[in-house]
């Protein structure tokens, strides 16, 4: 059992002294100019044997060579399920530029001065975050289709928002009170992805600096971790729990209701028809036009709202039907892939996307964005239709 001694020297800084083991934990916003001086100012002053940095390989490599979603092939994205994770993805880091354009930094320039550091002053130094594709697949997993779209629909309307904030709002936004109130509201909001965004990451982040080499190592983190990194570190040092990641490392298999709930809507609308067919012609051709129209009409509109093509729209109008009865395959697997064969990206859209996806016009103007709003907005389209229709034929079999 080891013992542990916390000291809080600032708002942003944290001084853990194990048995064998010094850990200076900087916080810090990832789009602040102070953050970037203040990781600077301690490293020097500290003089640690090493340095962690909240990053991973994949996430440094984005940072040092730009957008890695450059190089990305959009048809295997689709045909793989991995548009919403895609799409996610990318209004993230176009809210992150977005704020650090208006503060006049990059975003990640504190992680990138803690390496520039490390590098002058020959220490040893390491990348200890998690994946950040493990990251977002987990979450991904764990949240079910309003989940997502709720997560999606935070990310877009902080993507687009024109509220500005100040160098000082964001400073502020480093004291652990403001942090815990936000991690509170995202915990009530999105239970899973707080998890695995917050939690899970905190455990990984404080297992692998728990094991950094040297007497003393300085940590450069994001503000939000610190509270939970202290706490793992405490059980890490009494033994309480084990230092090995397995667990959280990898993408979690469905549990065997996860695979069957989405059979459920198709399963009961079935049975629906077959009861009506019984009752009459009538009563099935009633049932058959609320469930075509209801969903064909909303995936449709949805398409419509992407600008998509007329064949496209056509299409998704013709498949969303068809596709709500088969959980295996959604609708904008299919819209995706047409808008894709018809708008296929250019160089200049791979080329321009961190700088597109700032602004709505631009989800709109370049190919790539236009293609994933295609597949987005006429799955949700067709989500909204299934529900509309299902209750629709429910109340048709009632009456």
């Amino acid at each position: 059992m080891g013992t542990i001694t916390v000291r809080n020297e600032s708002e942003t800084i944290n001084r853990i002294v194990l048995e064998n083991k010094e850990i200076v934990l900087i916080g810090t916003a990832h789009i602040s100019a102070e953050s970037a001086r203040e990781v600077r100012d301690a490293i020097e002053a500290e003089s640690p044997d090493h340095v962690s940095i909240e990053l991973d390989s994949g996430r440094y490599k984005t940072l040092e060579e730009g957008n890695s979603l450059k190089s990305m092939d959009l048809s295997k994205i689709i045909r793989e399920g991995k548009a919403f994770l895609v799409l996610a993805n990318l209004v993230l880091s176009s809210f992150q530029q977005k704020m650090g354009a208006e503060l006049g930094t990059k975003s990640g320039d504190e992680m990138r001065a803690a390496l520039e550091v490390a590098k002058e002053k020959e220490l040893t130094f390491s990348f200890d975050d998690r994946p950040i594709q493990t990251t977002l697949q987990r979450a991904w997993a764990k949240c079910n289709f309003w989940n997502k779209l709720k997560l999606l629909s935070v990310l877009i309307s902080s993507a687009f928002t024109n509220e500005k904030i100040s160098e000082e709002e964001l400073e502020e936004l480093k004291k652990s009170s403001a942090i815990e109130n936000m991690m509170g509201e995202l915990a009530d909001f999105l239970p899973p992805v707080k998890e695995v965004l917050i939690d899970e990451r905190d455990q990984y982040l404080a297992t692998n600096i728990f094991k950094c080499p040297g007497k003393k190592v300085v940590a450069v983190i994001g503000a939000g971790h610190a509270p939970g990194l202290i706490g793992w570190l405490e059980k890490l040092a009494a033994g309480e729990v084990s230092d090995s990641l397995e667990e959280i490392s990898h993408i979690p298999p469905k549990k065997a209701g996860a695979k069957i709930l989405p059979w459920i809507i198709p399963l009961l609308i079935a049975s629906l028809f077959v009861l009506g067919g019984i009752r009459g012609w009538d009563t099935l051709k009633e049932m058959g036009l609320a469930w075509i129209l209801g969903n064909g009409i909303c995936a449709a509109v949805g398409s419509i709202i992407a600008l998509a093509r007329p064949q496209t729209i056509l299409i998704s109008f013709i498949a969303a039907p068809i596709t709500s009865m088969n959980p295996t395959i959604g609708v904008g697997f299919v819209t995706g892939l047409l808008e894709y064969f018809f708008r296929k990206p250019k160089v200049e859209d791979l080329e321009n996307l961190s700088k597109d996806t700032g602004s709505l016009k631009g989800w709109y103007r370049n190919r790539v964005t236009r293609v994933l709003l295609v597949f987005f907005l006429s799955s949700l389209g067709s989500s909204i239709g299934t529900f509309w229709a299902g209750a629709r034929i429910a109340m048709i079999f009632a009456g």
